[in-house]
Formats: structure tokens, C-alpha cells, sequence
């Protein structure tokens, strides 16, 4: 999906290693922060429903199993075009809702294209997802065959060993690469938060792959032991306004990984309101990387409606 034509799409702007080395993240102020943020701030009644909307227009809907099958993503980019049933579209007043986009593997680009028909982005998991343990050549070629499938949007992984070690100028090069190669798709760049150990390196990592021209950054891939939280979404963030002060280019954001309820949709929400600001709460700049949320989130919006929670079984997703 093309951005709208007022969000300049961020350029490689070089490695600043000066500024690389000098970032440090207080941990303790970071959790305070994080905690004040979802404990201090909610919302109830229609504004809830109407929070709860906008988190379907920014879920990313995902489905990354091994045993997938072209059926299940027909469904699953079904459930996308229309994920609220109609009784409930009516009762809330709401016209032409869709999730942000579909997120699948690449062998199910095929399939999730049939049914989107250009009507929803596409983004598909790359270089070699979860680990990326397979060499450069690989990783770069698989890119461009789901760029060349229909991809829209590459969600790549960062080589841990890189962060780890502090070789930020490899994990710079790497980045700019996986760029190159996207071309016209614009480029997820997953840290695997979990694996990467502190704050700080996640606030390293997360600018060093802003410099070499990530589109959004993204927490998790949703198989590490630990994936996004509210300190490392906090971290993220952060970073974001830092950059965009600092080169002026506004760069999104992508929670995934134990994304499972409407509460936790609402807390990533405000946090990006708080830190970034309302020009933020769009699915070209938030995505929520979730499967069963959007389950939650239509139980929400039906209790919202009728005053009675209904059984899940009834928004199941494929």
C-alpha cells in the first residue's frame, strides 16, 4: 500500500556511530513511565468502541503456521475485508472497515492476492523469518520474489548476532540492503526484541535500521520467549520522535507477538498517542502484528452493542 502523499518515506540517511554509541535507556524511569501510561490512562464506553475501531484498522492480520493452507488464507483475507459482522457494523455506524493489512508467508501470497484483488496490502515474512540464520544471497532473493508475487510490505529480520556484538555497521549494511531489494515495498524491520537482552540495544538497533531506511520498525516475530511489551514499545517509540525531530522523517511502528486482547490493543494505543501524537494512529504509520486479537476486539465491540459478551466461537477466526 502506498503511503498518503504527505508522509515522506524515510531515506538512508548514513550511519552516525557517534550517536550510536552515546544512547542510553534508564531502565526504572522507563518502567514507571510504562506503567503510568497503561494504569493511568483508559477509556470507557463509546469512546472504547471507537478506540477499539481504529485498533482493527491497524491490525496487521496474521497468520504464520506451518501447517497454513491456501483455504485458511482465502478465509483469513475474507475475515480482513470485513472483520466485524454486519449487525454490528450497523449498530456502531461504521461503513468500509478493514484491517491494515494481511501478513502471511510467502508461499500464501498467491492466495491471500486472489481474494485482496489490490484491496488491502500484503506483507509477507522474509529473510529467512523467524531466526535469520541463512546467508545475505538467500535472504535478498527471497525479498524479491515476494516483492515479485505481490508483497506490498517485506517484514525482514535483523541478524541478532549483529546487536549482540555491537557490529552496527554490518547491521546498517544488511538493513540497506534488504532495502534495496524491496524496491517500491516498504520494509518492516523486526528486531526480535527478546533476543536482543536490554533496552539499550533495542534502542540502538532501532536507529541504526532508521538510518539505513526502514519504513516501520517492529518488536517481535512472535516466536521468541518474549515478545512485544510496554517498556520495549516505550523504547521504540522513542526513538521514532528522536528520529523525526532529528532527520524528519516519520518512521511506523509494529507491535507483534502476544497482541491477544482488546486491552492490550488499547495500552499500545495510548502509548502511541502519548509519545507520538495523533498523526501516528493510522494504519500507515501503526500496525498491530495479531491473529486472535481481532476475536477479542469483536467480543468487546458486541458487549458494547447488546450488553452480553458472546462465545468466541462466534468471531472465530480460520
Amino acid at each position: 500500500m502506498t503511503q498518503p502523499h504527505f508522509v515522506k518515506r524515510n531515506e538512508t540517511v548514513g550511519l552516525d556511530l557517534g550517536w550510536i554509541h552515546q544512547i542510553k535507556v534508564n531502565r526504572n524511569a522507563t518502567d514507571r513511565r510504562a506503567a503510568s501510561l497503561v494504569n493511568r490512562r483508559t477509556v470507557k464506553k463509546d469512546y472504547q468502541a471507537a478506540w477499539l475501531i481504529k485498533a482493527i484498522q491497524c491490525i496487521d492480520l496474521t497468520t504464520l503456521g506451518g501447517d497454513d493452507t491456501p483455504g485458511r488464507v482465502e478465509r483469513l483475507c475474507m475475515k480482513a475485508l470485513r472483520p466485524l459482522r454486519s449487525d454490528l457494523m450497523d449498530a456502531l455506524g461504521v461503513q468500509g472497515l478493514t484491517t491494515g493489512a494481511v501478513c502471511v508467508y510467502h508461499e500464501m501470497i498467491g492466495p491471500a492476492a486472489r481474494v485482496l484483488a489490490g484491496r488491502l496490502p500484503i506483507a509477507a515474512v522474509s529473510t529467512a523469518f523467524p531466526a535469520g540464520l541463512a546467508s545475505l544471497e538467500t535472504k535478498l532473493r527471497e525479498i524479491e520474489l515476494s516483492v515479485a508475487a505481490g508483497a506490498t510490505e517485506i517484514d525482514i529480520v535483523i541478524t541478532r548476532q549483529h546487536v549482540l556484538t555491537g557490529n552496527w555497521q554490518s547491521l546498517f549494511d544488511e538493513m540497506r540492503a534488504y532495502r534495496a531489494a524491496c524496491g517500491q515495498a516498504h520494509v518492516k524491520a523486526i528486531l526480535a526484541t527478546g533476543d536482543l537482552l536490554t533496552l539499550e540495544n533495542v534502542a540502538k538497533a532501532s536507529w541504526v535500521c532508521m538510518m539505513a531506511g526502514a519504513d516501520f520498525i517492529k518488536t517481535s516475530t512472535g516466536k521468541e520467549g518474549i515478545n512485544a511489551t510496554i517498556p520495549v514499545a516505550l523504547t521504540m517509540v522513542r526513538t521514532i520522535r528522536e528520529y523525526h525531530e532529528r532527520y524528519g522523517f516519520q518512521i511506523g511502528f509494529k507491535p507483534a507477538g502476544g497482541v491477544s486482547s482488546a486491552k492490550s490493543a488499547l495500552q499500545y494505543l495510548i502509548v502511541m498517542k502519548e509519545e507520538l501524537g495523533n498523526d501516528w494512529l493510522h494504519p500507515h504509520l501503526f500496525r498491530i502484528g495479531a491473529s486472535s486479537l481481532l476475536t477479542d476486539i469483536e467480543r468487546q465491540l458486541e458487549h458494547h452493542v447488546t450488553g452480553n459478551y458472546s462465545a468466541s466461537h462466534r468471531h472465530a477466526l480460520p
